[in-house]
């Protein structure tokens, strides 16, 4: 593979085409589906869609698009609709059924019982490819920094189990309950880091080396590193978006590691302090510059990422993409839509019908925008 090339994979929700309930219809689309471009997850109601191996970010465009287009269609042809988002409003989790396909999801559950019946949550990875190893876990390292800006920018589960959370992402709390998830620490090294995995795999914790959740992983068969971080966009203009911050932010931080340059790293207790920020409050609160040692409010620190960026981005050929930050910065994400649909349907008050509102828009912005043709809306340039 080659440098900066991108693969990017979303599960989502398969819904009732009628209630908007989570639907256990994942075996149903597999025997519709001729090919093996979607895939199971543990519950039967998530479906998982993945690009090939891209060039670059418009090509991932073209197929996010065309992935998104081949499961809405699926799902139509078995009474269901698709939504993106990162956990859905209402169905309770006890009653969705797991993926009986796969021995793994099974032992995964003799291991973890409740917490991974309950895991019934949706994500977005973006595989960014940095083919040398050294070089791979050097920009790891530098990377771990901007896992709270990348969750901050995509936000899209607010609601959980028929409550309104009052979090942005509850979706990353719900996951921080399985083992080796969150911001993972520093590795030294590639062998560092290989010889973590193989004391995990020599004691029994983990079935192979791959089997670790992290946030940002270094990824063994792949070459890539796989940003995890995030829930899924609902809209594909949010998702373009944040490939391009990924793919741009690796960019930067090996140009810095090929100048013998370093982002300071800091430990992962500190980056979590951030991650809980975007989780509660997404692009609207607050986050601390560590190298300031003080609080600034996470639109500026999104802004000044864009400026940070912008020579990558132009070197990438993905500017207008890039862009798309400062506007998910400025308009909010998902979970700000979803809420102020919730809350024009009578919120609580009107609790069962402005839940299944929420469930319906996002069924339609899902499914909005995949001409690929279509470009991205555009912003005016930030200037330093």
């Amino acid at each position: 593979m080659t440098d900066f090339t991108l693969g990017v994979e979303e599960e989502f929700q398969i819904v009732n085409q009628d209630t908007f309930a989570l639907e256990s219809a994942m075996t149903r689309l597999l025997e519709l589906a001729e090919s093996s471009d979607i895939q199971p997850e543990l519950h039967e109601s998530v479906v998982e869609v993945a690009t090939p191996v891209c060039n670059d970010v418009h090509e991932a465009r073209r197929e996010i698009s065309r992935n998104r287009q081949h499961v809405i269609s699926l799902a139509k042809k078995v009474g269901c609709r698709i939504l993106a988002a990162s956990t859905h409003p209402f169905s309770p989790w006890e009653q969705q059924i797991i993926h009986s396909g796969k021995s793994d999801y099974e032992e995964m559950v003799r291991d973890l019982q409740d917490v991974a019946r309950a895991n019934v949550i949706f994500g977005m990875h973006i595989h960014v490819c940095i083919d040398d190893p050294e070089e791979r876990i050097a920009v790891y390292n530098s990377a771990r920094y901007f896992l709270p800006h990348l969750l901050a920018l995509s936000t899209s589960s607010p609601f959980w189990n028929g409550r309104n959370t009052g979090l942005q992402s509850v979706r990353s709390v719900i996951f921080k309950r399985l083992p080796r998830t969150g911001v993972p620490g520093i590795f030294q090294s590639y062998a560092d880091f290989d010889q973590m995995m193989t004391l995990l795999v020599a004691t029994e914790s983990i079935k192979g080396k791959g089997r670790v959740w992290w946030d940002l992983r270094p990824h063994y068969h792949y070459g890539t590193l796989e940003f995890r971080v995030c829930d899924v966009p609902t809209s594909i203009h949010d998702v373009v978006s944040l490939v391009a911050l990924a793919q741009c932010l690796c960019h930067r931080l090996l140009r810095m590691h090929r100048n013998n340059q370093q982002w300071r790293m800091y430990p992962s207790a500190l980056i979590e302090e951030n991650k809980w920020r975007a989780a509660r409050y997404s692009v609207h609160g607050k986050m601390i510059d560590f190298g300031k040692q003080r609080e600034v409010h996470t639109r500026d620190i999104i802004e000044e990422l864009y400026l940070l960026l912008e020579p990558d981005a132009k070197a990438l050929g993905c500017l207008t993409d890039l862009q798309g930050i400062l506007r998910i910065a400025e308009y909010g994400t998902s979970s700000d839509r979803q809420l102020a649909v919730f809350e024009a349907h009578g919120g609580l008050a009107n609790f069962d019908e402005a839940m299944a509102a929420v469930a319906h828009a996002v069924a339609k912005e899902t499914s909005a925008n995949l001409d690929a043709s279509a470009p991205a809306p555009r912003l005016v340039e930030v200037s330093a």
